[in-house]
């Protein structure tokens, strides 16, 4: 079996059924083999996301903030945009894999566990989607997370540091307004649907942050590194100062953030 042949299949594959039976094949032949020397191969560097034929591909600040939530338009806005996220993450998820095979066994499952989950949880939105009477694609997308791939694919503590310890975990500090926001209007069953899903997506996201938390922990020891360097990774990055108006400081403490950590990103008060 070529591991790294099916993996990139799945990550440039816009079937999301694909993606799935290829995930779960390399998941089990992961979980029995270590693979401490793979097979030689040349990873490619992706030029458009996987999902680039599905949908319109915009700048971010052309996207249109929805705030009505009782049109099934208006609700389905936000549903498109939250699924967009989950199936960026499954790429990211696989690339993670795919584009640093020197990682050792258990860092390919945690992974290829979070790509499953990832699909899961596109898989619940798209079929929301479908009940309010849209499909993936049906509104434009931003390609935020893919060019964050792009730009970490040579250094995978930068891809630590920024994908699941920056993004994924403004996703902690996001979800919660958002549920918030709904709560007023779970009468509606598709509200109330929604509001379940996120609930899952919220849960399983803790987890995932943990593990983007601890292959970050575990490259700054291999490299003798400080954890401090995370911040001069945001700042190279153009993160650092970006505004962010609510941080779950229990959220961010229980995958891994010190206080010190959150109060330079939140500029708020913490205690350990």
């Amino acid at each position: 079996m070529n591991l790294y042949k099916m993996l990139e299949e799945a990550i440039i594959n816009d079937s999301i059924d694909i993606k799935e039976k290829l995930t779960r094949e390399c998941l089990e032949y992961c979980s029995k083999n270590e693979l401490t020397s793979p097979q030689p191969f040349t990873p490619v560097e992706f030029e458009t996301p996987s999902y680039a034929k599905k949908c319109k591909i915009v700048k971010p600040n052309k996207l249109v903030t929805r705030k009505d939530f009782d049109t099934p338009k208006g609700l389905a806005s936000l549903v498109h945009a939250i699924a967009h996220i989950e199936y960026s993450a499954i790429d990211l998820a696989l690339d993670a894999v795919y584009r640093y095979p020197n990682m050792n066994q258990q860092y390919k499952i945690d992974w290829l566990e979070v790509a499953l989950d990832e699909i899961r949880h596109y898989l619940m939105l798209e079929s929301l989607l479908t009940e309010l009477g849209f499909s993936y694609g049906d509104f434009p997308v931003h390609s935020g997370l893919f060019e964050a791939s792009l730009d970490t694919s040579k250094n995978l503590l930068d891809r630590m540091a920024i994908i699941p310890r920056y993004y994924e975990a403004s996703g902690l500090d996001v979800t919660p307004q958002i549920l918030k926001r709904l709560e007023n209007k779970r009468k509606i069953p598709s509200v109330k649907r929604l509001i379940d899903i996120l609930h899952i997506i919220y849960n399983e996201e803790i987890i995932h942050v943990q593990k983007g938390d601890y292959w970050f922990k575990y490259l700054c020891k291999i490299e003798g590194k400080e954890q401090k360097i995370y911040f001069n990774i945001l700042k190279r990055y153009k993160l650092l100062e970006k505004h962010r108006p609510h941080v779950n400081v229990s959220a961010r403490k229980e995958v891994g953030f010190s206080c010190y950590e959150i109060k330079i990103l939140g500029k708020i008060e913490c205690k350990e």
